[in-house]
């Protein structure tokens, strides 16, 4: 299992527009792909698929931009990861028409490590990203002192 870019970029977006959230001020596409190094055209069609899904919302007009549809702590990584890549709850990499003892078994393992995979994803919020950052950039910054 491995994180895609796609997923990955939208979840920096997700981080950027986390941290102005208190604030309650939008930012621009191009403010979040300068922050991110993330391609300014590619950005636009991750924040496209973010607000069509709710994750996000739009603001229109000469200050306007992108801010988060709702808080930090109740927006969780499944949310973000769901919204990009479209999980199913049960895998469906396996032929159902092949019933077979040792597919069943694979099957049944890798259902199981999707699901811990998702109890993990579904505990931690964008605020908590938030705040492990803050403590990592602490942590660097005191180490430079």
């Amino acid at each position: 299992m491995e994180l895609s870019n796609k997923s990955e970029y939208a979840i920096l977006a997700l981080l950027e527009l986390a941290t102005c959230y208190p604030k309650g001020e939008p930012l621009q596409i191009r403010e979040i792909a300068a922050l991110q190094h993330i391609p300014s055209r590619y950005l636009e069609q991750l924040l496209a698929t973010l607000r069509r899904q709710g994750l996000i919302k739009s603001i229109r007009g000469a200050k306007g931009g992108y801010v988060l549809a709702r808080e930090p702590g109740k927006i969780t990584l499944l949310d973000a990861l769901n919204c990009m890549e479209g999980l199913d709850p049960v895998p469906s990499s396996f032929d159902p028409h092949q019933h077979t003892v040792e597919g069943e078994v694979i099957q049944d393992v890798w259902l199981e490590a999707r699901q811990a995979a998702n109890t993990v994803l579904q505990k931690y919020t964008l605020q908590d990203l938030c705040e492990r950052r803050v403590t990592r950039e602490r942590r660097e910054l005191m180490y430079y002192i």
